[in-house]
């Protein structure tokens, strides 16, 4: 047979039947009522930046009324304070006791992490969280330094100066950076772009958390080994070169001291971890090292035999620090660019730990607020001798797993550390380095989640190609490069989707009017002499040939199939346009050229159940017209149901 003989478009009889085909039981697809642009853009506006309708609350309210709303939603500490109780101020006192227990030693030891004095990572656990508890949303997240950021705050700085021979220096750039960082963190909230940092997937987070550990562990390896003279690259050739090389000075002293602490460390933790119950050990474990080891350094003197301690740390509360900060120079571009980086790393991770503990207590936490209160937390912070800080996952669990009910525990372990800062900082003196390092090694282990890689590798492939492109580019080359290698996989995909979406053949379920994809249901059977295509996406410039193409390739797929099976020619091909939610003028086009291509092989084009916006935009090209309005439908089976008739009136008629 040749192209349209005896089908639809090419015979005059079949424009008859189609003219007298009664229609009247076919639905109507409609076009909603014209907006107005400005309506428009407000929606589209909303819809972008105000998912979550902030403003309805203060709809139909006296202005009074509206202006203590406003001040509660900025303050979310006077929504729940009125209600607070003694009660729940004992839950709120154990939580916040025993958090403090974990933040002091782990405060000092990110603080050396970062090249910065001891005394920032005490400084960084007493204003901080005093601002959040003002300001965050989040009941169980425990504010502080983290390890991640300290190493990638101290190796970005690193870059531009030696830590070691300008320690002012590397101070006061710390604190610009921070405070760099909390203007860009409460500026993404004022604005409303808490999206921006959905582009850091999960499984970029697990790889680059992982990844992040392993470096932050290995840095360690100095701290346990005794040595004076380390790598400041944070690769693990750079870290294995530096072990390695300088086996003759590796100190058997603090080996074993630091081994011995880690083990215990590590087992406190696996028995916490077996018995929910005894968190506290656990939690308790990285302070009571602390003493341990100096009482026993002082009572051994083992830092006269190569044992390095803490030394002094000077007494008093926070020191201003806003005439620290650098905003001239040649540093202003690598603080900026530091700012901007520990900023979204910081804010990636309080807001993911705030709502993972939020959804197990059922209840929400608002992302926008959760990065003005960080933000406001770090410029508060920057000026008064603190750096970066965030929602710590270790403590924000010890947190939860104490019974916090409020942000008062934040408050009650800011009170312990401002205790710890006016009268026992002269306690940490004989603290040895090794320990803090044990610390810090103890915690990291707990950021690699294989299991969470390979649920990634059993579910999704691609996820887990970019959860070990951040966990390699981490490793093997810098925070940065892991960063960029998982971002640019991620995006690599997203593109993918666009511009290749899935296409699908319906077919009907049996005794049903509902069409699914035929591969999915093998029972679905296909309609004799029509083909059903499905688009799961939306037309783009991105997509629109390759549509085109694939649409084309599904009709000579099928043409194919009847001929070997010796079955009714094709005559109709309907689009089911459900998921495509909307169409840009390149889209039109191809929808167009298409028709046209499908009548030259004799055939019929419809299309069933367009969206509002689609159809909006169908109507205005004039593409209904062009299509013609019979060919539009508001379901599939409604699309079948002529079609059938159509071809069962051909072949009555000969």
């Amino acid at each position: 047979m040749k192209a349209g003989e005896g089908r639809v478009s090419s015979s005059g009889c079949s424009n008859m039947i189609e003219n007298d085909l009664e229609m009247a039981s076919v639905h109507k697809v409609s076009v909603r009522p014209p907006e107005s642009m400005l309506h428009c853009i407000e929606g589209a506006v909303k819809e972008t930046l105000f998912p979550d309708d902030p403003f309805r609350q203060f709809k139909n309210q006296p202005a009074k009324r509206k202006c203590f709303l406003g001040v509660q939603y900025l303050f979310p500490i006077l929504e729940w304070a009125p209600k607070y109780s003694l009660k729940i101020f004992k839950s709120d006192l154990i939580s916040g006791i025993t958090i403090a227990s974990l933040a002091i030693p782990q405060g000092i030891s990110y603080a050396k992490l970062a090249n910065l004095p001891p005394i920032l990572g005490l400084y960084s656990s007493f204003v901080p969280p005093l601002i959040y508890a003002m300001l965050g949303s989040s009941r169980d997240l425990a504010v502080g330094t983290v390890a991640v950021v300290s190493l990638l705050i101290g190796s970005l700085i690193a870059k531009e100066i030696s830590p070691a021979q300008n320690p002012q220096l590397a101070l006061h750039l710390a604190l610009t950076a921070t405070f760099f960082a909390g203007i860009f963190q409460a500026s993404m909230g004022i604005f409303r772009l808490g999206f921006v940092i959905d582009f850091l997937s999960h499984a970029t987070i697990v790889g680059f958390m992982a990844g992040a550990a392993t470096v932050v562990s290995l840095q360690q390896l100095k701290g346990i080994l005794g040595l004076q003279h380390f790598t400041t690259e944070t690769d693990i050739v750079s870290a294995m070169r530096s072990v390695w090389g300088q086996t003759h000075k590796w100190r058997w002293e603090t080996i074993v001291l630091g081994i011995s602490f880690l083990s215990f460390l590590l087992i406190t933790r696996y028995i916490s971890k077996k018995r929910p119950r005894l968190f506290w050990i656990s939690a308790a474990a990285p302070l009571t090292t602390v003493i341990l080891s100096s009482v026993l350094v002082y009572a051994t003197h083992a830092e006269k035999h190569g044992v390095e301690i803490v030394g002094h740390l000077k007494s008093g509360l926070n020191p201003l620090t806003v005439e620290s900060f650098m905003f001239e120079g040649k540093y202003l571009k690598t603080l900026v660019k530091t700012g901007l980086i520990i900023g979204i790393i910081t804010l990636t991770e309080g807001i993911a730990v705030g709502r993972t503990f939020a959804l197990f207590k059922n209840y929400n936490i608002d992302g926008n607020k959760e990065m003005i209160a960080i933000g406001m937390m770090n410029i508060v912070g920057s000026c008064t001798s603190c750096y970066i800080t965030t929602g710590a996952f270790s403590r924000s669990a010890v947190n939860f797993n104490a019974g916090c009910k409020t942000a008062v525990s934040n408050i009650v372990m800011a009170i312990a550390v401002m205790i710890t800062l006016l009268f026992l900082t002269p306690l940490f003196h004989y603290t040895p380095l090794v320990v803090l390092s044990s610390i810090i090694i103890s915690a990291m282990l707990g950021l690699i989640d294989i299991p969470a890689a390979y649920h990634l590798w059993k579910v999704d492939k691609v996820d887990f190609l970019v959860c070990m492109g951040a966990y390699v580019g981490v490793v093997f080359g810098n925070i940065e490069i892991g960063l960029i290698i998982a971002v640019t996989i991620s995006l690599l995909r997203l593109i993918l989707h666009v511009s290749r979406p899935h296409t699908a053949v319906l077919g009907n379920i049996p005794n049903t009017t509902v069409y699914r994809n035929a591969e999915q249901y093998p029972d679905a059977a296909r309609v004799p002499g029509i083909l059903i295509l499905r688009i799961d996406a939306p037309i783009y410039f991105s997509n629109a040939s390759y549509l085109r193409e694939r649409i084309m390739r599904w009709i000579m797929d099928e043409e194919e199939r009847l001929a070997k099976m010796k079955e009714d020619t094709l005559q109709y091909v309907i689009i089911d346009m459900a998921p495509v939610t909307t169409v840009d003028t390149s889209g039109i086009r191809m929808l167009e050229e298409l028709k046209k291509t499908v009548e030259l092989t004799g055939l019929q084009l419809a299309l069933s159940n367009p969206g509002s916006d689609l159809m909006e935009k169908l109507e205005k090209a004039k593409f209904t017209e062009f299509l013609g309005p019979n060919w539009l439908f508001l379901t599939v089976g409604e699309g079948v149901a002529v079609c059938s008739s159509l071809l069962q009136a051909r072949k009555l008629n000969g």
